[in-house]
């Protein structure tokens, strides 16, 4: 494939100072901005995103799965049987909205007035209890020798991910209970064949959230898209640093051929 000038800058999207329109902005860049706010300002402000990364079609296809499974007993109006066997007094919540909310270009939606945001997030799952009170459901596939678990780095954004869901849907009037469910399915590579089959043991993983770090969190990050300075990178970012290397490696060659 031959790359054109210009193909990894973006045009269409870009964060514009003082602009009256409110500005997009997903639950994944808010969760960008708090891993890196460099790579965040670079993407949104100057149209240099990261690098694409393979889609992960398979885990894609569980999440679809697992979608019309519970769907099935949306529609029935009665609990899945991994909700029964937990204890979890709710059913899967029927909404006409449901389905926008699930897509990723709209996904539940709320203007943020102080800052002009207009953020959004595609919720997996929904589900209501007899008090009608909301509860956010993610969905999340892995294949691993240990059962999974949320205390790891992965595990910190996916604590982030349920509390914007759960901060969206407050905004649009919900009652959402703190509490959401990961329905966390681990894939066994012990089995003696494949058979065309994968074979997966379910996990339902509790999560009581927090959301008192987004209000905060929007502020500063239209404080550094307002900016005209680029922001520092963050501690932990891995893309920050091969930039910063990779150009100091090529300028340094470029002067000793005095290309430069």
């Amino acid at each position: 494939m031959a790359y054109k000038p210009g193909y990894y800058k973006r045009t269409k999207g870009l964060y514009v100072p003082d602009a009256q329109e409110p500005f997009k902005l997903s639950r994944s860049k808010i969760d960008l901005f708090v891993e890196c706010p460099r790579c965040l300002y670079l993407d949104r402000r100057m149209g240099i995103p990261r690098p694409s990364m393979p889609a992960f079609t398979l885990n894609s296809a569980v999440d679809q799965l697992l979608k019309n499974e519970f769907d099935g007993y949306r529609e029935k109006g009665e609990a899945h049987p991994l909700m029964e066997e937990h204890g979890v007094d709710a059913v899967p919540f029927a909404h006409k909205d449901l389905e926008t909310w699930r897509h990723n270009f709209t996904g539940v939606q709320h203007l943020h007035e102080p800052t002009n945001f207009l953020v959004f997030g595609a919720v997996d799952d929904i589900w209501v209890t007899p008090k009608s009170e909301l509860i956010v459901v993610d969905y999340k596939s892995t294949s691993k020798n240990d059962p999974p678990t949320l205390d790891t780095r992965w595990g910190d954004g996916y604590k982030r991910q349920m509390e914007v869901y759960q901060w969206l849907l407050r905004g649009n009037g919900f009652d959402v209970s703190p509490i959401g469910y990961f329905v966390y399915v681990n894939g066994r590579k012990n089995e003696s064949s494949f058979g065309e089959k994968l074979t997966f043991d379910t996990y339902l993983m509790e999560y009581t959230g927090d959301d008192a770090w987004i209000e905060k969190t929007l502020h500063d990050i239209k404080e550094t898209l307002d900016a005209d300075m680029i922001p520092e990178a963050g501690e932990l970012c891995e893309h920050c640093p091969y930039r910063d290397f990779a150009g100091k490696g090529i300028r340094e060659i470029y002067a000793q051929k005095k290309l430069l």
